[in-house]
């Protein structure tokens, strides 16, 4: 069984190589030379956590995980979210008020946090937090579509497994979310959300403060649905990926130190120094109100004299075209449509950027028109900020290094990577 293992460990890192477009012997060199020092162990030197992926961007709108909780540990649906570092679940507290979810509520242990505790402190950080009461730590969570989830800390079993098989039973923090508010754009039922931020609470910080990962996030979505999610850096060669730096400033969320500019068709649209944010919690793209207005006026001015008119009765997203009979996929439309892309300055002369094609802005309705996937993020509260939605980020695989403070991506086929990994699964599991 062990050489099995190792057999398969070796197979997948190589195809996974493939997928990613990478040179296997290349690949394969650099991961044989690698590992964790320090005080992480061996059996977490070489591996990371791996999840398959459910969903996508249209029309389900969100990307979950199951993670499996509790003792005897029972599955729940976690929508990502790198824009917020929270895990919660609805639970049974009992709840006040709780949503459609797809699982019972989730029973809470005994295991409070209390208020004491550098988990609770790091979430208050701004110190005007009042606490009811001294043996446990409240909490309250709210996102920019108006959701919010209101309960306390406690303390629970995570069941995970690296890759190469071996299972993890970490005790991590989680939220006992007793009252939630559904937001704008939640359609859909949900166990919870698993947070994925920068913040000391988050899974991955937690997981890594015990030794068991590098503190590094990575998530590959593909634009077929479904695709991966993982913990740790030893499923991509650094080598191959386009990188910029974390901002320290905006330290609550996953944004390049240095504002993007805006190019359209490979050329800059004048906008420049735009506050940028990574969060895999939007389903959709989000530029403020100046950046919005620009794009939709050379997507206007670019489409005149073609086949598409706008779609008046058409509300699946604010801007849709339709032509002269309906479209069943992007490969028919998008030559009509030009590619975005944000320009990073990674250093005093070098720079970096993030391609945006025509297949990462635009989506098919129901009705057969093309939509354009990125919305007046000003309109919603968000102001000056602009997030970089799933949509976006689909068909790249796209990483988060908390220990270099750098943000990576690189073009993957993320559904063949998914594919992978539930075959690896199945063979451990057997």
């Amino acid at each position: 069984m062990v050489k099995m293992n190792v057999r398969l460990m070796m197979i997948l890192l190589m195809v996974m190589s493939l997928a990613l477009g990478f040179s296997s012997a290349v690949d394969f060199r650099w991961r044989k030379g690698g590992g964790f020092s320090g005080r992480f162990t061996r059996g977490a030197g070489g591996s990371s956590v791996v999840f398959p992926v459910h969903g996508n961007v249209y029309p389900l709108g969100y990307y979950n995980v199951t993670i499996n909780i509790g003792q005897p540990p029972r599955p729940y649906y976690l929508d990502l979210d790198t824009g917020s570092d929270l895990t919660w679940l609805q639970c049974d507290a009992p709840c006040v008020r709780c949503l459609e979810a797809p699982h019972p509520l989730y029973q809470p242990s005994n295991d409070l946090i209390p208020c004491s505790d550098p988990l609770c402190k790091a979430m208050h950080m701004n110190g005007n937090h009042r606490y009811e009461a001294q043996e446990q730590c409240d909490y309250e969570v709210e996102y920019a579509d108006g959701g919010s989830s209101l309960g306390v800390l406690v303390r629970d079993v995570f069941s995970l497994n690296y890759t190469e098989g071996l299972r993890l039973t970490p005790r991590l923090a989680l939220g006992c979310g007793y009252d939630q508010i559904p937001g704008a754009s939640s359609h859909h039922p949900l166990d919870g959300v698993l947070g994925l931020g920068r913040g000391k609470v988050s899974i991955l910080s937690q997981l890594h403060s015990q030794g068991h990962v590098k503190n590094v996030i990575g998530h590959c979505l593909s634009s077929l649905g479904g695709g991966i999610l993982f913990f740790g850096d030893d499923l991509y060669d650094s080598s191959r990926v386009s990188w910029t730096p974390m901002s320290r400033e905006n330290s609550k969320h996953y944004s390049p130190a240095m504002g993007g500019e805006l190019l359209f068709g490979g050329r800059t649209t004048g906008l420049k120094n735009l506050l940028t944010i990574f969060d895999s919690g939007s389903s959709y793209t989000y530029f403020n109100s100046k950046a919005y207005q620009a794009v939709t006026y050379v997507l206007k001015r670019e489409l005149s004299g073609k086949p598409l008119k706008e779609s008046r009765d058409d509300h699946t997203l604010p801007l849709c075209w339709q032509g002269r009979r309906p479209f069943m996929s992007i490969e028919e439309v998008k030559k009509y449509f030009k590619p975005l892309a944000l320009s990073f300055k990674t250093g005093w002369r070098s720079k970096t950027l993030f391609e945006i094609p025509p297949e990462a802005y635009l989506i098919i309705s129901r009705k057969g028109n093309v939509c354009l996937g990125i919305l007046n993020g000003t309109e919603i509260g968000l102001q000056n900020m602009n997030l970089i939605g799933d949509i976006s980020m689909q068909d790249q695989m796209i990483i988060y290094d908390n220990e270099k403070q750098s943000i990576g991506w690189i073009p993957a086929d993320c559904d063949e990577l998914a594919s992978l990994q539930a075959s690896a699964a199945q063979v451990y599991e057997y």
